[in-house]
């Protein structure tokens, strides 16, 4: 399907829905996929951080395309993420993300390699030029080690097949950088990864957030994204502190490394939307954890449902 450029919106990135033998659980799938689509979001980004997609084999991964991409229908734009340390794996994600349908490929930095910017910026345009479907870069030092610099961006986003990037860095004045630099490049994407700081990046000029809440909560993020659209400021301040209240509620619960996904997948869990179940090394919260974050999330729901009221 067509997709504007820039990209604006939100793009939730869907937590994968998992058996307790780490396969695609099918049934959760289709209902995340049908309650998030009612949220009204822009396009829906699968095999993301969010997605767990380092710790899924490469057959589940090929499902999960498939059946996402049948389910949403061309609805909305299905965004596939095809990062993966093999070239070839990456190549082959991509080949089925085309033939189920998708409309966008995303692909973050390789892991664990030493890699100089100079060979990112050969490493992703030969990945641009071997992709059937445009691409986008995603930017997340946090997990890969490896930070996209924004000359090295800059370089990439002369290749006509790179025509965006997510980034995921939380570094505002990175962001701004970017948002700086591709005013002269209208059709190019910038896109926030961190909901927190939504409202900050789409002020600098970013086209709306890749916001993982939005699996559960998809109206609040659509909402804010509007709300900040039209600068409706008393709008935005109510749903923005919602938008927080969430992330300190749901997302920190806990010492854990791992909490957003844990606390992520939790909530989903109460909404019968996907069991909760993480692929390992991660795991999910222990009975006694998932209690006490019922009571957050309770509270959590009903600030939601009083701002969207």
């Amino acid at each position: 399907m067509s997709f504007p450029k820039p990209f604006r919106g939100i793009i939730p990135p869907m937590i994968t829905p998992l058996h307790p033998d780490f396969t695609v659980d099918e049934k959760s799938l289709d209902l995340l996929i049908e309650h998030i689509i009612s949220g009204g979001v822009h396009g829906l980004f699968i095999l993301g951080t969010t997605g767990e997609f380092a710790s899924i084999n490469s057959s589940e991964k090929k499902k999960l395309i498939q059946i996402t991409c049948k389910k949403v229908n061309y609805k909305i734009p299905v965004l596939v993420g095809i990062t993966d340390c093999s070239f070839q794996e990456s190549l082959d994600l991509a080949a089925c993300a085309k033939e189920s349908g998708a409309d966008l490929v995303v692909a973050t930095t390789p892991f664990y390699m030493n890699v100089g910017q100079d060979e990112l910026i050969y490493y992703f345009s030969k990945l641009a030029d071997d992709v059937e479907l445009p691409l986008y870069l995603y930017n997340m030092p946090s997990h890969t080690g490896i930070s996209l610099a924004l000359e090295t961006v800059k370089a990439l986003a002369e290749h006509p097949n790179i025509i965006g990037i997510k980034d995921s860095s939380g570094d505002q004045k990175y962001f701004e950088s970017l948002c700086d630099t591709f005013r002269e490049y209208p059709e190019f994407t910038v896109l926030v990864g961190p909901e927190e700081i939504l409202h900050e990046t789409m002020n600098m000029g970013g086209h709306g957030g890749v916001s993982g809440g939005a699996n559960l909560f998809p109206a609040l993020y659509v909402s804010l994204y509007e709300a900040i659209e039209y600068q409706d400021k008393e709008r935005i301040n109510a749903l923005n502190e919602a938008v927080q209240f969430l992330s300190k509620n749901i997302y920190s619960h806990g010492t854990y490394q791992s909490n957003y996904l844990k606390g992520l997948k939790a909530a989903l869990s109460f909404e019968g939307l996907c069991q909760n179940i993480l692929a390992l090394p991660l795991t999910a919260y222990n009975e006694s954890e998932k209690a006490a974050l019922k009571e957050k999330f309770e509270a959590v729901k009903a600030k939601v449902s009083e701002v969207l009221q």
